[in-house]
């Protein structure tokens, strides 16, 4: 008679890497790496505090068993938290993302090994698993649902592969999850499954020649150039050569096409000191690395009073200047592109002019671009940013009836923006817009605030910062943080919309010709913005120059039809009292809505 093999009832789990043949094309030895150090430092321990053995391993993919379905549950989602967590600080397309199946059933214990259709079930379910979620049996879910503090959703009988019945299944997370718990989730779903961004540029730091015969000066350079490639990386959009690789070019004569092919960078900035008794002279070139053509220079004298003020001041300058001459580049050539040929860094670069140009109809054009960069990339996060931002304008702009749909809109881009990457400046500033124009001012103001300490060089969220603080907070200190953003790269594209926020500041604090030169520059710089004609319209009003004003409100609707309508209700202050003294002369003399007398 054959003897029996043993019985015994267990919950049982299948674990398995989504993605994995992917990522071990991509790079076999990191993948391998990952997946060790996620096991050392959460999984496996993690499976141990809830009771759990590990039966064996299968390449990317575990088989447990637990004598509690309600431990197995509990220890799977700590993990997939956990994991998320984890996965937050890796490049997307890098991200070692689990799908989990558990199973309540009777198993055939062989040695170590254990067999039989509960096991059967749970690799089944582990297969339909979404990728950071779990699947659960409906036996395992009977057992866990009054149990675990955990939401799950009804995914209705399924036919599994090689089931003779089908199967009732439970999902963790259900799909009404929470927005941030839903973002990361289809965050790890893209980033198993979409290619990264073509054609994102990069750009190459060489170290700085001292040219000054002070061999001294040597570790002021080198210093300058390993401050720079740290403050440029803070561009999440334009990845930086490493310093071992940059400063392997130390001390020789290199030409930006032989950069463009051994480093296969598209830009290259590269300098040199040159110190006389106490002033030195510190000069700084970004160059297109293909064509060798120079599309930026800056030429710093100082006093070498302080060494490290020193470097901080050129740092941040030359940061925060080259973060936007390379957008500016980037806009140029993708211009060039054929919609057919571009990738989703072109549309992002194809969208931003009409982005910047501050209209109802431009703003439409640039966001239906950003929409076709995600639906082309899902995983690049500066193309959820920049959809978010563009809802934010929306908002700003005055462009929709159903506002709380856009910002909803607007915001659920930004989680997914963040979820990608959460350095991001870029996205937590596009969170600040959708926010302070839906009227949030406090969470606007701390995304700005968050935006601006992982960037300190990006000059835009310096502005953000120091309007939502004239807007909700000190005035004078908002203002101040503007005016040292505008010295810190004075020639941005968009300043002439910051210009409009000192104006509008300035006539708060009853200062009505320091605001009227602000609204004055704005008009230079963008005489084709209705927006520029409105503040100063603003400032005329304060100054009693009605009929100026009244011709400046005219113009306005010339260049923008409906725009003065469109500010009616304009309230850019949550003080009741601060709105009635901004807008008061304009009201007064019926200039803000002509047809109302």
């Amino acid at each position: 008679m054959t003897e029996r093999a043993p019985r015994r009832l267990a919950a049982v789990v299948s674990v398995d890497v989504v993605g994995y043949s992917r990522l071990m094309g991509l790079d076999e030895d990191g993948t391998i790496a990952a997946l060790r150090a996620h096991r050392a430092a959460l999984v496996d321990p993690t499976i141990g505090e809830h009771g759990g053995r590990i039966v064996k391993t299968m390449g990317d993919g575990l088989l447990l068993e637990y004598g509690s379905v309600v431990d197995a549950t509990r220890c799977v989602i700590a993990i997939q938290e956990g994991m998320a967590e984890r996965n937050r600080r890796i490049d997307p397309a890098e991200r070692i993302v689990f799908r989990i199946g558990v199973n309540v059933g009777d198993i055939i214990v062989d040695g170590e090994d254990i067999l039989g259709d509960g096991v059967n079930v749970a690799a089944r379910l582990q297969e339909i698993a979404e990728p950071g979620g779990v699947a659960l049996s409906h036996r395992a879910y009977e057992d866990v649902r009054d149990r675990l503090d955990a939401p799950f959703a009804d995914g209705g009988e399924i036919t599994l592969k090689n089931i003779a019945r089908p199967v009732r299944v439970w999902r963790w997370p259900p799909p009404d999850a929470s927005s941030a718990e839903r973002v990361a989730i289809s965050a790890a779903i893209d980033a198993a499954q979409s290619p990264r961004p073509a054609d994102k540029p990069s750009i190459v730091v060489l170290p700085f020649r001292n040219i000054s015969g002070d061999p001294e000066q040597e570790y002021f350079a080198d210093g300058l150039t390993e401050d720079l490639i740290t403050s440029i990386s803070y561009w999440r959009s334009f990845p930086v050569i490493a310093r071992n690789s940059s400063f392997a070019f130390k001390g020789q004569t290199v030409q930006p096409g032989q950069l463009a092919e051994e480093l296969g960078v598209r830009y290259v900035l590269e300098g040199s000191i040159r110190k006389a008794g106490a002033r030195i002279r510190v000069t700084a070139v970004l160059a297109d690395a293909e064509s060798g053509l120079e599309l930026w220079a800056e030429r710093f004298d100082r006093s070498f009073d302080d060494i490290f003020d020193l470097q901080d001041e050129i740092t941040r300058k030359v940061a925060a200047a080259t973060g936007y001459q390379l957008q500016q580049a980037e806009i140029a050539r993708s211009a060039a592109r054929s919609s057919e040929d571009a990738t989703a860094w072109d549309l992002v670069a194809k969208g931003l002019p009409h982005f910047y140009e501050h209209t109802c109809e431009t703003n439409g054009r640039a966001r239906a671009l950003f929409e076709q960069a995600v639906a082309a990339a899902p995983n690049y996060s500066d193309a959820w940013a920049h959809l978010a931002w563009a809802y934010g304008h929306d908002l700003m702009l005055g462009c929709v009836d159903d506002k709380t749909s856009v910002a909803e809109k607007g915001l659920e881009a930004g989680r997914r923006a963040i979820a990608l990457d959460q350095n991001s400046a870029l996205a937590r500033l596009a969170m600040s817009s959708v926010h302070i124009w839906s009227g949030d001012i406090d969470a606007g103001l701390a995304e700005a605030k968050a935006s601006l300490q992982l960037n300190p060089n990006d000059v835009r969220a310096a502005f953000a910062v120091g309007n939502r603080i004239t807007l909700a907070g000190d005035i004078a200190e908002g203002l101040a943080i503007i005016e040292d953003a505008l010295a810190l790269n004075p020639r941005d594209p968009y300043r002439w919309h910051y210009f409009g926020y000192l104006s509008r500041g300035y006539l708060s604090l009853g200062e009505a010709e320091r605001a009227a030169d602000w609204a004055r520059q704005a008009v230079q710089l963008r005489p084709d913005q209705a927006e520029t004609h409105f503040r100063l319209a603003l400032c005329y009003a304060h100054l009693g120059q009605i009929e100026a004003a009244r011709e400046a409100i005219a113009h306005c609707d010339r260049l923008e039809p409906g725009f003065v309508a469109r500010r009616k209700d304009w309230r850019p202050y949550p003080s009741e009292d601060r709105n009635a003294q901004l807008l008061g002369p304009l009201r007064e003399n019926g200039l803000l809505w002509p047809d109302d007398g």
